[in-house]
């Protein structure tokens, strides 16, 4: 079983050790899912949230227009396994030629498929086996009761694995 997801936004996760990592989370099933992604991949994923080009094409951009230039498009992204702490995706791609459709599926990053399928307004899927093993209710990014947090030694929001994500 396969559920929809909305990406909810890319953040910074912050971890017991203090390092920040970007994370996007993924809603699916009522549940968040926490993916974390470099920094290139987060800000190409923000720039497509937020509709604003690059100066020059990004990765991503370029590979839409090609696959664009050849007759081709991609029908949606699967996040479709998560071993050994590392998630796996697929894009499902489709081409036209001579009256034919063929499909296509190639494996790809999460990251690469979300920030592809940000930019296409295509589905983001991810099976239930993931949202099982890794999705959280969204109280875990919830802030504390007081309120968010500011202060420079403070984390912004409590998890029940003490990860936390700012958004």
């Amino acid at each position: 079983m396969e559920h929809e997801a909305t990406v909810e936004g890319v953040g910074v996760g912050v971890g017991d050790d203090g390092s920040g990592a970007p994370v996007v989370l993924l809603r699916a099933r009522e549940e968040l899912v926490p993916i974390f992604v470099s920094s290139d991949q987060a800000q190409s994923m923000q720039l497509a949230i937020e509709g604003e080009p690059f100066e020059r094409p990004l990765t991503h951009d370029l590979l839409i227009e090609m696959i664009s230039e050849f007759g081709a498009a991609i029908d949606r992204v699967r996040i479709d396994d998560l071993a050994d702490g590392t998630f796996y995706a697929k894009i499902d791609a489709e081409q036209y030629s001579g009256g034919e459709r063929k499909d296509a599926v190639f494996d790809a990053r999460p990251s690469d498929g979300i920030a592809i399928a940000l930019r296409e307004d295509c589905p983001i899927v991810v099976s239930e086996a993931v949202v099982k093993e890794a999705g959280q209710p969204p109280e875990a990014f919830e802030p504390d009761e007081g309120g968010p947090r500011g202060g420079p030694d403070e984390e912004p929001f409590d998890t029940e694995d003490d990860s936390d994500f700012e958004l």
